[in-house]
């Protein structure tokens, strides 16, 4: 709390003390995990007496102090990105260290080490200072192992939280209507333990709520609307389609979507050339995970992502393989490596012919520490493409946007607060979008190429949202491109990632009923909403309004007026019945 004041100042005194006091339970449960191994010892030094254990638990509890005090300084900087405590999830990544540390980029470095200091200082004064060593069995051993066995035994208590039925988890220590107030409550350590032994749902839906015929039967109504093509936009079947995915490409700041003005000029122009989609939210809030709602439109996961198991995405349909089919040459291009969340392999199967990362640029173009900016990208495809047989299709990653919003020109706008930072570097991506459309338009294929947009997520950044906020969810999804007949028109219909490509297989005439996820925008008759996940909660937007609910507290997080009871019951259903559906696969 005294890390996050610019959150806790808005806590009451009141709330600050039930944090404690409702935290304790989980407090009390992490320490009985820790405390079994130095207990056993205990028990089996009742077996061994010659068997010097002291030395065991200095080396046990140094190791810990070590261990937590890092997780912890990990936990206060990863907060502010993340808007979730540490658990499992940032151990997807383990496997692109770099890209991790990329990722800290902005983060107060000495600050935290300076934390991470004292913790173990002061833990390591209070354990010399009281520590004890334990006394060795007296002559009546069979009470020493007695005694010690019914330690072990008591442990039990705290460890489940008390002698109630269902053992304590996170929920229990939840009490407030502010997120905040709920996640200062839970026992970091506890969390991460927690999550680790959860992390494989392989039997189990945690997210059930209805029977499931119930569930299913909401989500089917959900995108049940007439068929057809209805408002054809392009001049001609097979354009060229180029997907640019923008990285971290959040509403607040694209102008045609009611943004800042000024940090996206050339996104905005695309707009008034083409279709521009106002109410759009991301899937979820992970790259990995946009690119397969993007790609697949496939709905997201809360705290896993199929990316990460090749067995399962295999399974999913892809806007590649319907390209494909349909003649089309195929490539994907990214700055960065693919390797990163285990995209390659989704990649591969998706089948493009070609896959460029930061390996195939030269070495003297790696200026960002992901990789290389997008401007070098951009150069890269437009090279690419100016040899590659039509029709074609091209997706482009960018990165620049990304932490630690390392840019190669000067600061549009002036801070070096991390809010600028981030801006000033959607602002460069912009501007290496609008060199690369410049350099387009003098291509003969142009004229015939459609230009897609969107974002693979959105960002909390301006205004620092909360994690379940819609507004960090909001995306610019736009058409564009010498292909399109229809220009400078609006589409308001509320729709996810997950409705991108079925609305653009519609337009191309191409079968689209295997992305049973989405939905055709285009279609008038097609049912108005967006449902997004974030860290074990999701968020369902309507025309009335949006309601977000956690999926541990099992409440309501945020509710707009207008929103009826149904829409939240549509929300859970869709909630358990894409996550049956992700256990399947």
């Amino acid at each position: 709390m005294a890390y996050h004041t610019s959150q806790a100042k808005y806590l009451t005194a009141s709330e600050i003390f039930r944090i404690f006091g409702y935290g304790l339970r989980l407090d009390v449960s992490f320490a009985a995990y820790i405390s079994v191994f130095p207990f056993f010892l205990l028990l089996l030094q009742a077996f061994l007496p010659q068997l010097k254990i002291h030395s065991l638990i200095r080396v046990y509890t140094y190791f810990l102090i070590a261990l937590i005090g890092l997780f912890t300084v990990i936990d206060l900087e990863l907060y502010n990105a993340w808007g979730f405590r540490l658990d499992a999830t940032p151990l997807q990544y383990l496997a692109t260290p770099h890209e991790m540390m990329a990722s800290a980029g902005t983060a107060p470095v000495f600050l935290l080490a300076t934390i991470l200091f004292i913790l173990i200082l002061l833990s390591t004064f209070f354990f010399r200072r009281y520590w004890r060593n334990l006394p060795l069995p007296n002559k009546r051993q069979y009470i020493y192992i007695g005694v010690s066995f019914l330690y072990l035994i008591i442990l039990i208590i705290p460890i489940r939280g008390g002698i109630q039925q269902i053992p304590v988890n996170q929920s229990d220590v939840y009490f407030s209507d502010k997120a905040f107030a709920n996640h200062a409550a839970v026992n970091l350590p506890w969390n991460l333990m927690y999550s680790l032994s959860k992390k494989n749902f392989d039997l189990k839906n945690p997210y059930h709520y209805f029977p499931d015929s119930t569930a299913r039967q909401y989500v089917a109504e959900m995108y049940k609307y007439p068929a057809g093509k209805v408002l054809p936009v392009l001049k001609d079947e097979r354009p060229n389609i180029i997907f640019i995915i923008l990285e971290s490409y959040t509403g607040k700041l694209v102008g045609c979507l009611g943004g800042e003005p000024g940090v996206t000029p050339n996104l905005d122009q695309l707009a008034k050339e083409g279709i521009v989609f106002d109410s759009i939210y991301a899937s979820g809030d992970r790259t990995e995970k946009g690119l397969v709602a993007l790609l697949s439109g496939y709905p997201v996961q809360t705290t896993t992502s199929i990316v990460k198991t090749p067995r399962k995405t295999e399974k999913l349909p892809h806007l590649n393989k319907i390209l494909e089919e349909a003649g089309y040459q195929s490539s994907f291009f990214y700055g960065g490596e693919l390797a990163f969340a285990n995209i390659k392999s989704y990649l591969l199967t998706a089948g493009y012919d070609k896959l460029r990362s930061k390996y195939d640029f030269d070495k003297k173009d790696y200026n960002s520490k992901w990789g290389v900016h997008d401007h070098v990208l951009f150069n890269q495809v437009i090279n690419e493409l100016r040899q590659e047989k039509t029709p074609f299709f091209a997706t482009i990653m960018t990165l620049s946007s990304h932490e630690p919003y390392d840019i190669p020109i000067s600061e549009k706008f002036k801070g070096t607060d991390e809010a600028t930072q981030f801006k000033n570097s959607v602002y460069y991506t912009d501007v290496a979008i609008g060199e690369f459309i410049t350099a387009a338009r003098k291509e003969p294929w142009w004229d015939n190429t459609l230009l897609i947009l969107a974002a693979d997520h959105g960002h909390r950044f301006p205004g620092n949202d909360s994690n379940n906020k819609p507004s960090k969810f909001r995306i610019p999804f736009i058409l564009s491109g010498g292909a399109l007949m229809e220009k400078g028109k609006v589409i308001s219909k509320i729709g996810s990632q997950t409705d991108i490509v079925p609305t653009v297989l519609a337009q191309l005439d191409l079968p689209f009923q295997s992305f049973v996820w989405g939905k055709n925008l285009l279609n008038p008759g097609a049912s108005s909403f967006a449902f997004y996940v974030f860290n074990d909660g999701f968020g369902f937007v309507s025309p009335q309004g949006a309601v977000t609910f956690d999926n541990i507290a099992k409440k309501i997080i945020e509710k707009d007026p207008q929103v009826p009871v149904h829409q939240l019951e549509r929300g859970k259903a869709y909630m358990q019945y894409s996550f049956e559906d992700f256990l399947k696969k």
